[in-house]
């Protein structure tokens, strides 16, 4: 395996980790948060997407980030289309 395929696997594995792990706490929170709205979530994603541009984030940080606005923009859809 050369370092390059390396560095791809892991921030693959990041990515996914950070994804899951947020889908779980949305739902999570949709269920025992009845006050919980799309729009709350979309919220929290405009200012994710605030985050995602800001100076000076390490690679580590951009990736969760990323897969964190990518989780919110999921499951925001999904909750979208049950309505």
């Amino acid at each position: 395996m050369t370092s390059s395929e390396s560095s791809i696997s892991w921030r693959e594995v990041k990515y996914n980790e950070v994804f899951e792990q947020e889908l779980r706490a949305l739902k999570r929170r949709k269920e025992q948060d009845k006050t919980c709205t799309i729009k709350d979530l979309e919220g929290v994603l405009q200012h994710l997407y605030i985050m995602e541009g800001a100076e000076g984030l390490g690679e580590v940080q951009l990736l969760s980030t990323a897969a964190i606005i990518a989780a919110h923009e999921h499951f925001i859809a999904q909750w979208k289309q049950e309505d």
